[in-house]
């Protein structure tokens, strides 16, 4: 009697099995002969927020100017005061050179410029006796000619023509004598343009910085011959270099694609990788042109250097706002089909696929603005497309960005 009843239960337990597994073949079946069975997909709602469109490019940080300072004669150093790193003024003295030669000839010109004085003053002194004597003369014969005309035969005629002759010779002495004294003017006027010209160039004895800066190079030492740097037949070797670093540049090949997008006064987000810091700028000037090699247009951001953080030779990463929309309808870069025509998959209030076309405007590195074909607050497919079509009916279900970045990644 209990092996009947042991056989009874398993041809009981068999039967529900094979009856469980033919449930379960006629249930797969049944999906794969109804291709518009309802599905789950993962949706978003087109929604306005604003769209910033950017271009981001490495470039190296270079001072806003930067010049080696040269001797603009030649001299032995005598006495430098800056070095490595020292900061300096417009006008200030970084260095005096000893030149013996140009202390002589600034005492040679102090004596040239006194003889002129008393050649000038010789010749002034000409002029004044040659012209009393040229009064005495021209009275006497201003005399003789008066008598002669109003009483003739008083005075012989040829005391008369004597008399004008002398006037004439010494008036002549008075304009000689006139013409030497402008000669030793012009002389005195040459030597003192002289001393003038010898003393700018003692001037240069003393090296200033030309602008306001810091010194990155010192070639020179105390002692040192330094050789005139307008002299392109020497090898001239420069004193310091200075680096204007209140202020850097950071020079960017924009790509041709990209050039109607660079206006002068955009702002620049510039990150410094190396020192973990942003920092703000601007497009201060750019040259208008692309080049034929690279198909760029050279363009130059100003970055203040508030701190003194930045040094020159780091690399940056520049971000430039190409386009900026506040306000605009956007939806997923994912949720659209790029083609010959942009369409997006919507999901209508009676859960059934709509496909529509849009059209596009700015478009970032996750998101894209519709201008046409869509509405704010509408349900649009972000998860895979491609089983779906026109009509069928789906169970939507609502997904975020970044939760569909995160499926993507796991898969």
């Amino acid at each position: 009697m209990s092996r009947t009843v042991a056989v009874s239960c398993t041809l009981a337990i068999l039967a529900f099995v094979l009856g469980s597994c033919g449930s379960a073949g006629s249930k797969k079946q049944d999906e794969a002969s109804n291709p518009d069975a309802e599905v789950s997909v993962g949706v978003t709602k087109a929604g306005r927020q604003t769209l910033e469109r950017t271009l981001s490019l490495s470039s190296e940080l270079v001072p806003f100017q930067e010049v080696d300072v040269y001797a603009k004669e030649s001299g032995y150093v005598k006495d430098l005061k800056v070095d490595y790193g020292s900061r300096v003024r417009t006008g200030q003295l970084m260095a005096t050179l000893d030149i013996p030669e140009l202390q002589s000839q600034l005492l040679q010109d102090d004596a040239n410029i006194k003889t002129a004085q008393n050649q000038v003053t010789h010749a002034e002194n000409e002029v004044s006796r040659s012209q009393a004597q040229y009064t005495v003369v021209h009275l006497q014969f201003e005399r003789l000619n008066t008598v002669a005309k109003t009483r003739p035969g008083l005075v012989a005629q040829q005391e008369v023509d004597d008399a004008q002759g002398k006037d004439l010779d010494v008036d002549a002495q008075v304009d000689a004598s006139k013409s030497n004294l402008q000669v030793m003017q012009s002389e005195l006027a040459a030597a003192r343009a002289k001393r003038e010209h010898d003393q700018d160039l003692y001037n240069y004895t003393r090296i200033t910085a030309p602008f306001t800066g810091v010194v990155t190079q010192r070639y020179a030492n105390q002692g040192t011959l330094m050789q005139a740097g307008t002299n392109s037949s020497t090898q001239a070797m420069p004193l310091v270099r200075i680096s204007e670093d209140d202020v850097f540049r950071l020079v960017i090949p924009v790509p041709e694609s990209y050039v109607h997008y660079i206006h002068v006064g955009d702002p620049v987000s510039v990150l410094v990788s190396s020192l973990n810091q942003t920092f703000w700028g601007k497009v201060a000037r750019f040259s208008v042109d692309v080049k034929e090699d690279t198909r760029t247009m050279h363009t130059e951001v100003d970055v203040p250097n508030f701190n003194r953080a930045l040094v020159s030779g780091l690399y940056a990463d520049a971000t430039i706002t190409l386009e900026k929309k506040e306000n605009a309808l956007a939806v997923p870069i994912q949720a659209v089909n790029q083609g010959a025509h942009d369409t997006v998959y919507v999901v209508t209030p009676a859960n059934t696929i709509e496909i529509r076309q849009v059209t596009l405007g700015i478009q970032t590195a996750d998101y894209a603005e519709v201008l046409t074909g869509l509405r704010e607050g509408e349900s649009i497919v972000l998860s895979d497309r491609s089983g779906l079509k026109a009509g069928q009916d789906v169970k939507p279900k609502n997904i975020s960005l970044v939760d569909y970045k995160g499926q993507e990644e796991s898969k």
